[in-house]
């Protein structure tokens, strides 16, 4: 049988024995938010992770998931950055049971808004387009009392890997952009925003149609984000009082 309890150990050990300094004092400051960082630069997280990942592909997805669980679990955001990336290299078997463990994921372990993004692009944006009747109970978690639940809401929507708005979800994005508009915290102003960015891509229309509608309600951060893309015209006009 194959010792994963070893293997974790290996792995925390070749990602201590990359530890930069520097980087993790930039880290800490960029964050803004405390987060258990060991210092090691996200390219090189990647890499380890993607090393031992073909070490436990072959466990299958369940084996793995209680794999990212433990790395999770840490608390290190270097180690949970890789539970996400192999959970991920699992998205074309996720199964519609498996929200429940997502959330949960949520709920205790996505502390900043750096691994709140990861989690979303990685997972939870791949999960809503494969089982689109559960995007109400992500747009819901516009009500949580939790912030990355609330920022999650809103990057959920846009997917991993293309950055891109699904044209299933357009009406959702604004529905979950009018459920955070008044929110009190600037990283969920950031996300709501972010996602309306991305949105012009394909619909500049329609955003900047909300835009113009909500901008006495939107905060000035969120609707710099929102309009960050548009041509200078459209932006000059949105940003008229």
């Amino acid at each position: 049988m194959y010792n994963t309890d070893k293997m974790i150990k290996e792995l925390r050990q070749e990602l201590k024995e990359n530890v930069d300094p520097k980087y993790k004092e930039a880290s800490d400051i960029y964050h803004k938010n405390p987060v258990k960082n060991l210092g090691v630069r996200t390219p090189i997280v990647r890499k380890i992770g993607k090393k031992y990942f073909k070490r436990i592909r072959h466990l299958g997805k369940n084996k793995v998931f209680s794999l990212c669980e433990k790395l999770f679990n840490s608390g290190t955001r270097e180690e949970k950055t890789v539970a996400v990336q192999w959970a991920s290299e699992f998205r074309e078997e996720f199964k519609e049971s498996d929200f429940k463990l997502f959330e949960s994921w949520c709920n205790k372990y996505i502390t900043n808004w750096g691994i709140c993004d990861d989690y979303c692009l990685g997972l939870l944006s791949h999960f809503i387009v494969k089982y689109p009747k559960n995007k109400d109970k992500v747009k819901s978690w516009s009500k949580s009392s939790n912030t990355w639940k609330r920022r999650a809401s809103a990057v959920a929507f846009i997917q991993g890997g293309s950055w891109k708005i699904h044209s299933l979800f357009l009406k959702d994005v604004f529905d979950v952009a009018v459920a955070l508009m008044k929110d009190k915290e600037d990283l969920v102003q950031k996300g709501y925003g972010w996602m309306l960015k991305v949105a012009t891509d394909s619909h500049q229309k329609e955003v900047f149609d909300f835009v113009m509608k909500n901008k006495k309600e939107m905060t000035r951060t969120a609707l710099c984000y929102a309009i960050e893309k548009m041509p200078p015209n459209l932006r000059k006009k949105a940003m008229e009082k």
